[in-house]
């Protein structure tokens, strides 16, 4: 175990090494107290052999339930535990996943929420993007072959009527599922000039508005792919983000990102 302390844009963290870099192209997987979530997330991927083609990392924001128990982590083909001991909630937990991913030498980056949303099985297509040249791929289920399941009323109106549209403004290039943390950036993208992700005014959401918009305002490519999003048909909505004031700070950050506010000085 190695303890990382704070440094400018990157919060001091502790790093637990299962395995040396295996792979080309890592998965951060941000995550606090998911309990039996990220555990069916994590045993979905090792049935379809996705630590074949990424490492996988999780970048726990200090979880008390349990969720990060080491062995199991272990068993379940994690490479890397990575746990924030710092300030800040999704936004600093990537960046110290990336700051982590970009010296371990990743040529591209692929996140995933760590709740079991998201068709983790679907990697093998966000790095072929990455292989291809792409810098930014969105993961959508709003666009052929994509599958929104389940996706609660006010969450598909949200999207489709305010947040799709004003990030697409942004960037200047169309996107149609801007909500969605599944997305991937090559390491050429995250370590432009032009882009500097590793800035401490990333705390909670900023982030990934601003990742959406930043790789086709600065002319790097950009494109989206079909994934499936499901949503449990029963039982609370699968979320860190309340229905008022969540909500609210997600408005605030859009209009922010649309202004320029979150650009290098």
């Amino acid at each position: 175990m190695t303890v990382y302390d704070k440094q400018a844009g990157v919060p001091k963290f502790e790093c637990t090494e299962f395995q040396k870099k295996q792979k080309e192209y890592v998965i951060l997987i941000p995550i606090i107290n998911e309990g039996d979530r990220i555990i069916k997330e994590l045993q979905r991927a090792e049935k379809f052999n996705v630590a074949e083609s990424a490492d996988l990392v999780i970048c726990d924001g200090g979880s008390s339930d349990g969720c990060t128990e080491k062995s199991r982590l272990q068993r379940l083909k994690v490479n890397t535990l990575l746990v924030k001991q710092d300030v800040g909630k999704q936004g600093a937990q990537l960046r110290m996943g990336i700051w982590w991913a970009l010296n371990r030498g990743y040529k591209g980056i692929i996140t995933i929420d760590g709740n079991n949303k998201d068709s983790i099985e679907d990697v093998p297509k966000f790095i072929e993007k990455l292989e291809e040249g792409c810098d930014f791929v969105q993961g959508s289920r709003f666009i052929k072959g994509g599958k929104a399941v389940n996706t609660p009323i006010i969450r598909l109106l949200s999207v489709k009527l305010i947040h799709a549209p004003v990030i697409s403004l942004t960037a200047r290039h169309r996107f149609t599922d801007t909500t969605n943390a599944y997305r991937a950036y090559s390491a050429d993208y995250l370590k432009n000039n032009r882009v500097q992700p590793l800035r401490d005014i990333f705390m909670t959401y900023e982030l990934l508005a601003y990742l959406s918009v930043r790789a086709t305002q600065i002319g790097m490519r950009a494109c989206e792919i079909p994934v499936t999003r499901a949503y449990p048909k029963t039982g609370k909505t699968p979320t860190k983000i309340s229905f008022l004031k969540g909500n609210a700070e997600l408005m605030k950050i859009l209009f922010k990102n649309l202004f320029g506010r979150y650009n290098p000085k």
